[in-house]
């Protein structure tokens, strides 16, 4: 019976702790992971392997305890439930590098070199040509092994990481064929919005960037950012008709302000000339403060409590680490490598007896 058959729904999803998340992962995953623990088993990984790809000096280490527990703070603020969404360190489970290093022989150069994802990073990092360690080119490969490790059947993302999945099912589809059925072929699950846009209408909302909202900031912070967004540029006068499509004002006022008239007052009166920046933005940050109140609620439950992150964190790495004994057990055998310390043992062992006789 194909793993498909014979498992439940089981999702796989995580972020890189490199610091603390914002409204552009609420939108591209988060969203999407709070609604889904309901509905299937959800694993959500810590991915501190892969923060080693581009950020891996001594501060960035330095840095990673309090960034880990920032990144566990923000998936409870955003609703994620402990009970519900098993959080595991990516680092604390060692069966990960075992499946990287065999998937690694499957995986093609020339296939990870054509991903403009790989080619975005190495930009972001400013690494070129030659210089592109092979750590962050094979950022699929490993990312395959936490996925294909939690057998997991589902993957929640945006459609720029949906060519990594593709390489999951890809190297899930050739192990299966060289040694047995192990792997489910795990189904990207795509998010209805597409990347959101920066405050400062640069690109997407990024942390590097410096042009995000985070869903940690308090009240006033948000109400700074706000006040400086990009709008129309050629509107310098609030008479002056202005361009509503593709302006990020009104991108968030869609996305994130429940009040569906006063969005389409504004809307209208904006085109219009009508209606000012001013009161665009003060009506824009307070619907985001309106919606990122339950974040602070939740945030304000947990801030305090780093034993009890510790905690949840614990208990589901080794709740992953049973998971990927048990998938590891049948790997090996699957692949014949535990016949072959099967025999040395045994051999070892009567040829220990006879010496000891």
């Amino acid at each position: 019976m194909p793993p498909e058959k014979e498992m439940r729904k089981r999702i796989l999803t995580g972020d890189r702790p490199t610091g603390r998340l914002h409204l552009g992962h609420w939108v591209g995953s988060l969203a999407a992971r709070v609604k889904l623990q309901y509905e299937c088993e959800t694993i959500v990984i810590v991915a501190d392997l892969h923060m080693l790809t581009t950020k891996r000096a001594k501060q960035d280490i330095e840095q990673l305890p309090a960034n880990v527990r920032g990144l566990v703070l923000d998936y409870l603020a955003s609703g994620m439930d402990p009970e519900r969404s098993s959080i595991y360190l990516q680092s604390a489970v060692p069966q990960t590098h075992e499946l990287h290093t065999y998937l690694q022989n499957f995986a093609k150069v020339g296939r990870l070199l054509q991903l403009p994802s790989i080619k975005e990073m190495a930009r972001n990092a400013g690494i070129a040509g030659e210089s592109l360690p092979l750590g962050l080119l094979g950022y699929p490969v490993l990312q395959a092994a936490d996925i294909l490790l939690a057998r997991a059947t589902l993957t929640p993302v945006g459609k720029d990481n949906l060519a990594h999945v593709e390489i999951a099912r890809e190297l899930a589809r050739q192990f299966n064929s060289a040694y047995g059925p192990v792997f489910p072929e795990p189904e990207p699950l795509l998010t209805d919005t597409a990347a959101l846009v920066g405050t400062d209408n640069r690109g997407k909302m990024s942390k590097s960037a410096g042009n995000a909202i985070f869903l940690s900031d308090d009240e006033q912070t948000v109400e700074a950012k706000v006040r400086g967004m990009f709008t129309d540029p050629k509107r310098i006068h609030a008479n002056i008709p202005g361009n509503v499509e593709g302006n990020p004002v009104f991108v968030y006022h869609r996305l994130f302000n429940e009040n569906r008239s006063e969005v389409l007052d504004l809307e209208e009166r904006y085109r219009a000339g009508k209606v000012g920046d001013k009161e665009v933005k003060e009506k824009l940050a307070r619907a985001l403060n309106l919606f990122l109140g339950p974040f602070r609620e939740r945030l304000a439950i947990y801030e305090n409590k780093p034993r009890l992150l510790d905690q949840i964190l614990w208990s589901g790495t080794l709740k992953v680490r049973r998971i990927a004994a048990e998938t590891m057990r049948e790997v090996r055998a699957r692949m014949g490598l535990d016949r072959v310390w099967k025999m040395i043992r045994a051999g070892g062992m009567r040829a220990g007896e006879s010496v000891n006789r």
